[in-house]
């Protein structure tokens, strides 16, 4: 049989498939990875970067978080067996995906991490969380609660310096909208004081506070642990003021991501949570995980142990029951809540001219689905309770106290009822406080006017101090042996108002002071 030949277009078409054929076998096996890409964000494409983590989540198995030079995340860290993505972590062992942490110390990189999908969630505290919730792209959503602060942020004063009032016209470094101009704004407050009656050193990082602080620059400084103990050793006189061991619920740690992420990844971030709150659990309650842990940390920080157990000492690792009520998933909780701390930050952060108004309120920015849609029924994972102080002492009512502050409760002439008014006074002005100050004393102290005998007033602002105790007893679920009960009658007057001569000095004299004592 005679052969057909081929036409020179045919073959052409016949190279042409061959050439193609080619490829596809190469690019298939790979032999031209590198060489060329179709990956958005490969910086040698031209084209606009995608969110591969939000696109293409059921290829990826690795969920990447950032976070600090801190010892609060240190459950997951733990549950994880190391920072890097492993094999012989629970997260791919219990629930198939792989967990990789980045540390990101410097905030505007970290930001940056975020803003370009290099991590899929990114630590934060929620007293701070309002200044940059707004700017951050993809609607960003608080999902957990890692920690409470427990004397990992400090303000340590120079000699002289033993009270809150005494900061009156002093230098103070802090690093702005950080946990430490939080705790700062926090502290002024619980001694009557604000950021206007302060002189405000602006230091990029807490690490520079504590720097201008030993370099003598500064009267304060708010620094962190374990430089607190570190600048009362360099200079000679000097003193923790005040930490947030006391300061219990001031500074909370939190991770957030974009929401679309967090729709397209529930069941996974879900899993993450539950994983993270059982190596909480294991650290709180057990030594041995509490050294491993510290071991991790030392490696994954590059820090050396002792500073790691310190670390993890310094914070509360929140449980699950912590995050339900942190997130107000527990009705009958009355103790400080993400929203209750997010929402005062916000206005206070505003009331000092910085514009918080782009940051959403609490319902846009909480995500409680990832808590939510996990339960846990053993014990370990309870929330913390309250502190229980032993009963109060004679020394405990001569204590110095920490910080101070008057309020004005108006009584019914001769009586010691609280009026619905009075308790509105309180809430307002002094429970708050209380309960971020929660491993603090409360020394209540009453007082009056001139007008009458000394008995009978001194018997009466016994009684109006007692008063206010059984009413935070009764309503905020605070430990009655919390309280130090102080009536003063007529013998501490307001300074210029000694002699009693206005009705305005009257009414300045009839006060109950509220007094956070070192227990």
């Amino acid at each position: 049989m005679a052969r057909r030949r081929l036409t020179p277009f045919a073959k052409l078409l016949l190279v042409v498939l061959v050439v193609g054929g080619t490829f596809l076998g190469l690019h298939k096996a790979g032999v031209l990875d590198g060489l060329i890409s179709n990956d958005p964000n490969d910086p040698k494409d031209p084209k606009e970067k995608k969110d591969p983590k939000i696109n293409n989540n059921d290829s990826d198995d690795v969920i990447d978080i950032g976070v600090v030079t801190w010892g609060g995340y240190a459950g997951g860290q733990y549950w994880n067996k190391g920072f890097d993505a492993n094999t012989e972590s629970n997260f791919y062992k219990d629930y198939g995906f792989k967990v990789r942490f980045h540390v990101l110390d410097d905030f505007d990189p970290s930001r940056d991490a975020f803003k370009t999908n290099s991590v899929d969630l990114l630590w934060a505290t929620i007293d701070a969380f309002p200044t940059e919730a707004g700017s951050l792209p993809g609607n960003p959503q608080i999902v957990f609660q890692a920690d409470w602060s427990r004397g990992g942020d400090a303000i340590v004063t120079k000699r002289g310096i033993r009270t809150v009032s005494d900061l009156r016209g002093k230098k103070i470094a802090v690093a702005p909208l950080t946990p430490s101009h939080t705790f700062l704004i926090w502290l002024l407050d619980a001694g009557n004081l604000s950021t206007k009656d302060v002189e405000i050193v602006e230091m990029p990082s807490a690490i520079d506070a504590a720097a201008a602080f030993k370099g003598g620059s500064v009267d304060a400084a708010v620094v962190w642990s374990p430089d607190d103990v570190d600048c009362v050793n360099s200079v000679p006189g000097s003193r923790i003021l005040q930490n947030t061991k006391n300061a219990s619920h001031i500074i909370a740690d939190v991770f957030f991501a974009k929401k679309a992420y967090i729709e397209n990844n529930k069941a996974k971030l879900r899993q993450l949570y539950e994983g993270w709150m059982k190596g909480a659990a294991e650290i709180n309650s057990s030594p041995r995980a509490r050294d491993e842990a510290a071991e991790i940390l030392s490696k994954g920080l590059n820090m050396p142990k002792d500073f790691c157990e310190n670390a993890i000492r310094n914070v509360r690792l929140t449980t699950h029951g912590d995050n339900l009520n942190f997130f107000g998933l527990n009705p009958g909780y009355t103790g400080v809540t993400g929203e209750k701390l997010y929402t005062k930050m916000k206005n206070k952060y505003q009331e000092l001219g910085i514009d918080t108004r782009s940051a959403g309120n609490w319902r846009t920015i909480a995500n409680k689905s990832i808590v939510n849609g996990v339960s846990f029924d053993s014990d370990d994972q309870l929330a913390e309770g309250g502190k229980k102080f032993n009963k109060v002492t004679e020394s405990d009512k001569n204590k110095e106290a920490i910080a101070s502050k008057p309020i004005s409760i108006t009584f019914n002439s001769g009586s010691s009822t609280l009026s619905e008014n009075a308790k509105t006074i309180i809430d307002l002005q002094f429970t708050d406080l209380a309960k971020m100050f929660s491993n603090a004393r409360v020394r209540i102290e009453g007082n009056t006017d001139n007008v009458g005998s000394r008995t009978t007033n001194q018997a009466l602002s016994l009684k109006r101090a007692r008063a206010v105790a059984k009413y935070l007893q009764a309503e905020h679920g605070m430990d009655p042996n919390r309280f130090i009960i102080i009536g003063n009658g007529p013998d501490k007057p307001v300074r210029g108002c000694e002699t009693n001569a206005t009705a305005d000095c009257k009414a300045k004299n009839r006060r109950t002071d509220f007094k956070l004592v070192e227990d």
